[in-house]
């Protein structure tokens, strides 16, 4: 049928390259006036892009604004003014910042701090700024004041944008979106089926909406529907609408949709996901690659890039294609090569499916002739809805991971739904060359891990090789295989605590200082006697004495002379102190006394203000681990979460810290907070907790340790919390995916666990 559109193609124009070469980079767009552009990047930067003085189709990039300490995404354009001659930008981090910048400098002017979680959206409201963030809140900013701050929705909120009107519109994981004025709910929309991830304004009609539903939608300012634009086949991320009146989407599926009137009219290919999108004033697209390239597409026939450009950018897309191409639903770089038919079938009938050359071509094993038949070449079908996995090129509901122990390697065992669950495993045992008394154990372990918790088992089974029948259920069954079928570091169950000190360094340090504050007659005051030092000698050895912890004892004056060095010495001498106080808190006696010494003056809260006031690597490293140590006593478990936020607020910028220990400790603080509220189903607490493993996660240089530590807070957090989906909408999957790639083997098993619990969504 023919269509009545207007429309030229858009070809491609110009790449803007610069941001670090690592996968999932750009991920915001800004267009500043009507030719700059302003790229948002996970690796911390924003960088602003010019027009080429010498070739009016390039940009090249003219600044690199520095500043974030984690990821970068959403931007938002202020037109000059007396304050910023040359404009300025607004941008907003997975640290939980707000920044404003000065275009004519490239400095930052301005700091926004408030938010509890990553910073999803800024716009520019009047000469307010209004941000958005995963913490379900928006916040209103008049210069670097907070003037007023408000729950908008229940669950993240994604994106903000504000209207000519004066009211301001959000998204929201909770799939709605909503229209204010003030902080006032005035309408609610309602009618997407997954998070809405991207806003934008259609001029003289309404919103546009982008949703993880992989649909786009129209919506007048009355909450009408006007129009559904389908056609991607995942998430959207984002959507823009230009004065011509047509509209581009960006979708996970590797496309920008352009569309006219409801219609697609042209779909853009990308080598991987498209974060972004955004119109230039002359109608030209600017798109966000997870590839690390940016690029300007045209519909102006002078502007389109040189012939070797486009061949290149073709070859790239071929190249891309080839690497993700599925045949039947596998992936064909994963199928195995032709030398996979020299291994004879074990069935008549047995399938199997290899790559030759480009294509998937099944066989089928004859079992009375001893050869494979080929079917044909395999082409790729509709989604069955199920991701299946390959091993040895053939498909398989699932393909689990079996740790029998003693040293010896993981094994795979393969298994589909409609299998006998006995013959599944009687073959496995035989083929890894295992005792069939395991059969048992194997059989209740695949009903287990594939979800069949009503199966029937057969009770009149009996081994034929040792006679023993299979299990029932209430009969204890034989201990046998220790298996751990998906997961390795996931969930992690108890407390971690730093418990090992060395007691003489540590009194041979406050004996120092103390020595230092005799010596000056201005500090005379505030040493300890030689009774005191005693005193603290006898603590020590209370300490070390770990076999007489059920019974051994301290008195209150023991406690009240560690509080009184805590408070009165000069804060570049107390850690030797919290170092004791830690340990004090392992003990049984001393947990009791310190808690109740905190009950009466809150005393951890005031060290924490001392130490973070005044920052030293040794107070922090100390500290952080007090405050992990008190996880190890339930006693303190309830103001562990009453003072959660003041915590990570106080030790936020450790993650990044250049002590490695102090990284590790940090971290170790993130890992118990989520095990703590894991038990104690906080929802809202677990979303600030995966925020801050995940900030640890993508962070660069940092300890291997630390990485892993965080990964298995994130996953525990996805496997037993009730933030999965909020994991998902921070592209927990992208940062898995990097980290599996790390050549410390914790991390990179950490991360294998959390894709695994992806895929079990």
């Amino acid at each position: 049928m023919a269509m009545d559109i207007d429309f030229v193609e858009y070809r491609l124009r110009c790449q803007l390259r610069g941001h670090e070469d690592d996968e999932d980079t750009v991920r915001g767009i800004c267009v500043c006036e009507n030719d700059g552009i302003a790229t948002s990047s996970r690796d911390r930067t924003i960088r602003l892009w010019s027009l080429d003085k010498t070739n009016n189709a390039a940009y090249t990039s003219s600044k690199i604004l520095l500043g974030h300490t984690s990821f970068v995404g959403p931007l938002a354009w202020i037109p000059p003014n007396e304050q910023f001659p040359e404009g300025a930008l607004i941008s907003g981090g997975m640290d939980t910042l707000v920044l404003v910048w000065d275009l004519a400098t490239g400095e930052k002017v301005q700091t926004l701090r408030g938010h509890k979680m990553q910073v999803t959206g800024v716009t520019l409201d009047g000469s307010d700024i209004v941000s958005s963030s995963m913490d379900c809140t928006l916040r209103r900013w008049k210069g670097e004041q907070q003037s007023e701050v408000w729950e908008a929705h229940k669950a993240p909120i994604q994106v903000v944008r504000s209207l000519h009107t004066g009211e301001l519109i959000t998204g929201s994981s909770d799939s709605t979106i909503k229209l204010w004025k003030g902080s006032t709910c005035t309408h609610t929309f309602s009618g997407h089926t997954d998070t809405v991830r991207g806003l934008a304004i259609m001029p003289d009609l309404g919103i546009l909406s982008a949703s993880h539903d992989a649909s786009i939608r129209l919506w007048a300012l009355t909450g009408e529907v006007l129009l559904e634009m389908v056609g991607h086949t995942a998430i959207v991320y984002s959507v823009d609408a230009h004065k011509s009146g047509f509209v581009v989407s960006g979708s996970e599926d590797g496309s920008a949709k352009i569309w006219k009137d409801g219609v697609c009219v042209q779909s853009i290919e990308h080598p991987g996901c498209v974060w972004d999108v955004k119109f230039l004033e002359n109608g030209d697209i600017v798109t966000a690659c997870s590839d690390g390239v940016a690029r300007v597409w045209t519909v102006h026939p002078d502007k389109i890039a040189e012939a070797s450009e486009l061949e290149a950018y073709a070859s790239l897309l071929s190249h891309y294609k080839g690497s993700r191409k599925r045949v039947g639903g596998l992936k064909l770089e994963e199928l195995p090569g032709l030398e996979a038919l020299q291994v004879p079938g074990t069935k008549d009938g047995q399938t199997i499916v290899v790559r030759e050359g480009d294509n998937g071509v099944a066989y089928a094993w004859n079992m009375k002739e001893q050869k494979w038949d080929k079917i044909g070449e395999v082409v790729d079908g509709p989604d069955d809805g199920m991701k299946r996995t390959v091993l040895n090129g053939v498909q398989y509901d699932y393909v689990f991971d079996v740790d029998i122990g003693d040293g010896e390697p993981i094994r795979k065992l393969p298994y589909n739904r409609s299998d006998n669950v006995y013959d599944t495993a009687d073959k496995w045992l035989l083929k890894e060359n295992l005792p069939l008394s395991y059969r048992q154990q194997v059989v209740e372990f695949i009903l287990q891990n594939s979800g069949q918790k009503d199966f029937m088992l057969d009770s009149s089974f009996r081994d034929p090789y040792t006679g023993s029948s299979a299990y029932v259920p209430g009969q204890p069954s034989k201990p046998a295989v220790s298996s751990k079928p998906t997961f390795k570091h996931i969930p992690k169950k108890g407390m971690l605590v730093f418990d090992a000190a060395q007691f003489d360094g540590i009194l041979k340090k406050i004996s120092e200082f103390n020595n230092t504050l005799r010596s000056d007659p201005d500090q005379q005051s505030l040493s300890i006697s030689d009774t005191e030092t005693t005193r603290l000698g006898a603590i020590a050895k209370i300490l070390k004495d770990t076999s007489y912890y059920h019974s051994s004892k301290f008195s209150d004056e023991d406690i009240r002379l560690l509080l009184k060095l805590l408070k009165s010495w000069p804060v570049s001498m107390i850690f030797p102190v919290i170092d004791v106080l830690r340990m004090v808190i392992l003990h049984p006696d001393g947990s009791t006394l310190v808690k109740r010494a905190n009950d009466e003056n809150d005393t951890f809260m005031e060290l924490i203000k001392k130490v973070t006031s005044s920052p030293l690597p040794p107070n922090l490293l100390t500290s952080i681990r007090v405050v992990v140590n008190l996880f190890k006593s339930s006693g303190f478990h309830l103001w562990l979460q009453k003072h959660r936020v003041e915590i990570f607020d106080a030790f936020a910028s450790c993650y990044s810290s250049s002590n490695k220990n102090v990284q590790v400790s940090y971290s170790t603080l993130v890992l118990n907070y989520a095990v703590l509220l894991i038990e104690k189903k906080d929802e809202e607490g677990q979303a600030h907790v995966l925020s801050a493993a995940l900030e640890i996660a993508e962070g660069e240089a940092l300890e291997a340790d630390a990485k892993y530590r965080a990964l298995v807070a994130i996953g525990s957090l996805m496997l037993e919390g009730l933030v999965k989906k909020i994991a998902l909408d921070f592209e927990v999957g992208s940062v898995a995916k990097l980290a599996k790639a790390s050549k410390d083997s914790k991390v990179s098993e950490a991360a294998a666990d959390i894709e695994s619990s992806i895929k079990q969504t």
